[in-house]
């Protein structure tokens, strides 16, 4: 009965570890799917795309009709639109024209669709400003640093682009841009409002400027909480007051986000390596659509501060991350194919063993007429139990061992005696596979009834 027990458990046992592995597998292959995510780490930024004049870009100027502005520009070598915003340095940009003839058209920020397509329409116009984005034939001049960015959204200097541009028609190569904002540290005077502000709640918003509130999107980006000062675009050919280092200092510890107009500083907490990664990343990509449209700053923040939380969420700076809840699932993935393999061989193993299992007579020798009394125990037995597949098998086996049984009477030898046992043990054993029950395989029952 113990080895009858024994024999059930690893039954049971073997197709306990193919149920396993076949649910493994199953768990595996669809956790395969494919997918693109680039979300940044399953970064919780809200970005989405909004369609034009959605987002308060458009602006209420208006633009001539395609004629007009031809006839303006055949009158004069530059003409600014009302509204335009667009600065230059004169002298440096006369420089680089010299002796060709360059006619410049400058536009306000704002059109939709169709006042630009009036505005490219202009044939005589060499180079065209649409707010402070810079184009001619071919060619649109676009910042290649921080610094060109910066005078660009911040003061709207466009010197360096149009020089850049004019080289390109003259296919020339371009001179090396300048930083043309200068800096100046804030007076006290224009301090103090900005600090009272940031002291009581959190925000300062200059004259001009026209942020409301912090957007939901700094909740995510800087979840210990961030101080806001937003200012006007600056006034072109003056000094900008330099407010955010200045202010990391009565703030210690705190990030600072300052904007001017479409320009947006970080200081604060690993600005030396983070505050330019942000900024590179954010205004190379929206740099040329902030350029000629005239976002409320509400959303160009909140678009910065989506870029600051994917910033944070791919992990750069060896700065913690953001918490995310674990995932079993993605823990136990790898681990998945060794337990797969682990089960398969211990079904196999069981298999083997259960196949080598001898199926004649018992490991140890028995003699004759007791392995004939336990193999006709056996036969009777699973008379009770057979059903039409091992039928068959036991007819078989009853025939052998009526001839065994009356080879035994006539004292015909030992060997032909065991040959006939040999081949009932034989016939029973296939009998006892197809069974639905464990236990009547011969060289078990005999091992179990003779041991």
């Amino acid at each position: 009965m113990a080895e009858r027990r024994s024999r059930a458990w690893r039954e049971g046992l073997r197709w306990a570890a193919l149920g396993v592995a076949g649910a493994v597998l199953v768990i595996f292959l669809t956790a395969q799917q494919q997918s693109i995510d680039v979300s940044y780490g399953q970064s919780p930024s809200t970005a989405e795309t909004i369609a034009e004049g959605s987002a308060g870009e458009l602006g209420d100027e208006t633009v001539p009709t395609a004629a007009e502005m031809t006839a303006m520009v055949t009158a004069r070598d530059v003409v600014r639109l009302p509204g335009s915003i667009a600065h230059w340095d004169e002298a440096r940009v006369r420089q680089a024209i010299g002796d060709t003839p360059v006619r410049i058209l400058v536009a306000p920020p704002g059109l939709d669709e169709a006042e630009r397509d009036r505005v490219r329409a202009v044939e005589n116009a060499t180079i065209r400003v649409l707010g402070t984005e810079v184009s001619g034939g071919i060619y649109q001049a676009t910042p290649n640093a921080l610094a060109g960015w910066r005078a660009q959204l911040a003061t709207g200097d466009v010197t360096d682009l149009l020089i850049t541009l004019i080289a390109g028609l003259q296919e020339k190569p371009a001179p090396a841009d300048l930083d043309t904002v200068t800096r100046r540290a804030p007076t006290a005077a224009e301090l103090a409002p900005i600090v009272a502000d940031l002291r009581g709640t959190g925000l300062h918003v200059g004259a001009g400027a026209t942020l409301t509130k912090a957007p939901a999107s700094a909740a995510t980006a800087f979840p210990g909480g961030a101080l806001y000062v937003a200012l006007p675009r600056a006034t072109y050919g003056t000094p900008i007051p330099s407010y955010g280092p200045t202010l990391a200092k009565t703030f210690p510890d705190r990030p600072i986000v300052v904007m001017y107009g479409s320009w947006i500083e970080y200081d604060g907490p690993a600005a030396a390596d983070f505050a330019d990664v942000a900024a590179a990343s954010f205004y190379g990509q929206v740099g040329d659509r902030l350029s000629r449209y005239t976002y409320p700053q509400q959303n160009v923040l909140s678009a910065y501060l989506n870029r600051v939380t994917d910033v944070r969420y791919a992990g750069l700076f060896d700065r913690p991350l953001p918490y995310r809840p674990l995932d079993p699932l993605r823990v136990a993935l790898p681990a998945l194919p060794w337990l797969f393999a682990a089960c398969v061989l211990v079904f196999l193993g069981l298999s083997v063993r259960s196949l080598r299992r001898p199926a004649g007579p018992a490991a140890k020798p028995v003699g004759t007429p007791a392995r004939l009394a336990g193999l006709t125990t056996l036969a009777v037995e699973m008379s009770a139990l057979t059903h039409e597949p091992s039928e068959p098998g036991l007819t078989r086996g009853i025939t052998k061992l009526t001839a065994a049984r009356d080879a035994l009477a006539e004292n015909l030898p030992d060997k032909h005696v065991q040959g006939l046992l040999d081949d009932a043990a034989s016939e029973l054993d296939e009998a006892a596979r197809l069974l639905p029950f464990t236990g009547y395989r011969p060289a078990d029952y005999l091992r179990g009834r003779l041991s």
